[in-house]
């Protein structure tokens, strides 16, 4: 039995330049970090006692035969990719929902990703985590996503994060004295619209033709190291906020999917209770809405917005982890003669006996 934890993320500055049709012209960079909301994802080598040699639950249930015959898109093509022939059962869950800008998809990617070559023994670099999820992700399911959520996943914390024209990627942590990164982290509000949308279907509107576009691109760039200069100096992390506020409105120009009516109301009714900036969270169009706040206008924020959820959150800095590893086996590959399975204590006693001797 495996059990992995994969953080969702936060994204701050740069996004929108970290899809391939734009930093495999130009670079990007983005500035986020991960937060302590998960994904768990539980996988297990299925017992050869069910008519079934797939099991996937997640919000629906698939009992299947054959691979093939997996919905899941992602878990389907995860266990193709990693060639896994055998009977494998795998369950879902999520602190957020999904289709809500977190970057959910991206982290289901990375602890589906974890968790499978933990089943199968392998114990991968988070750089190949995040590789190997970008691939999954972009190039055999042919999804309209960006880079960073994968990355982020991957590696967890605040980082900066570069996109480089190769196709290859550096992860620079952002260091911070510890009362600053926790006063940053005290001014964030996240509250959810209960506005599901697919990230992909937004980002489709501006992603393939982002070079058209290139002052607000390159514009949403340049703000990740004005943020990083708020975040390194002395000064107030207000201008933070107020970076954010610029932020919005570049991205909000790239696509009339981005915003709306709605979600343009309950940010100006968050800036008049005293909200410095924000942001909805990945590609737009509902999902979390990130608010920077000082903290004490964060009741009057609370009861301006009182109808949407708040979710309090703080910085994660550990990334996708294997939480529950049990390395016992009950039963052999499915193809294996009956006359020649071993009961689970007879492997478990094999396994005691070695290390004793030693």
């Amino acid at each position: 039995m495996i059990i992995s934890r994969t953080p969702y993320r936060v994204s701050f500055f740069g996004g929108g330049s970290d899809y391939p049709s734009w930093y495999r012209a130009h670079g990007g960079k983005v500035l986020a970090t991960t937060i302590d909301k998960y994904c768990y994802l539980t996988c297990r080598y299925l017992p050869p006692f069910f008519e079934h040699r797939f099991r996937v639950v997640y919000s629906k249930c698939d009992t299947c035969r054959s691979i093939d015959e997996i919905s899941h898109p992602a878990v389907r093509e995860g266990l193709r990719y990693l060639q896994i022939d055998r009977g494998v059962e795998i369950h879902h869950d999520g602190d957020l929902p999904a289709r809500s800008g977190a970057g959910t998809s991206s982290a289901f990617a990375v602890g589906l990703l974890h968790a499978l070559h933990a089943l199968e023994g392998r114990m991968v670099h988070k750089l190949q985590l995040a590789q190997e999820a970008i691939h999954l992700e972009q190039d055999i399911l042919c999804e309209t996503v960006g880079s960073q959520d994968q990355v982020l996943s991957a590696y967890g914390g605040l980082n900066q994060v570069t996109f480089h024209p190769t196709g290859e990627f550096t992860v620079r942590p952002v260091v911070l004295p510890p009362a600053r990164r926790q006063a940053l982290s005290d001014s964030l509000m996240l509250f959810y619209t209960g506005i599901r949308r697919t990230a992909s279907d937004v980002a489709d509107t501006y992603a393939h033709t982002l070079a058209t576009r290139q002052r607000q691109v390159q514009s949403m760039v340049a703000l990740v190291d004005e943020a990083l200069e708020v975040l390194c100096g002395p000064g107030s992390l207000d201008d933070f906020g107020r970076l954010l506020h610029e932020a919005w409105a570049l991205k909000s120009s790239l696509s009339a999917r981005v915003t709306n009516g709605e979600l343009e109301s309950i940010y100006e009714r968050a800036r008049s209770a005293g909200a410095l900036g924000g942001k909805l969270l990945g590609a737009g169009g509902g999902g979390f809405f990130l608010l920077y706040v000082p903290t004490d206008q964060q009741a009057a924020v609370r009861q301006e917005l009182s109808e949407l959820v708040h979710v309090p959150f703080d910085f994660e800095p550990n990334g996708s982890q294997i939480i529950f590893f049990d390395r016992e086996r009950e039963y052999p590959a499915d193809d294996a003669d009956a006359t020649t399975r071993r009961s689970f204590r007879e492997l478990k006693a094999q396994d005691d006996t070695a290390e004793t001797r030693q």
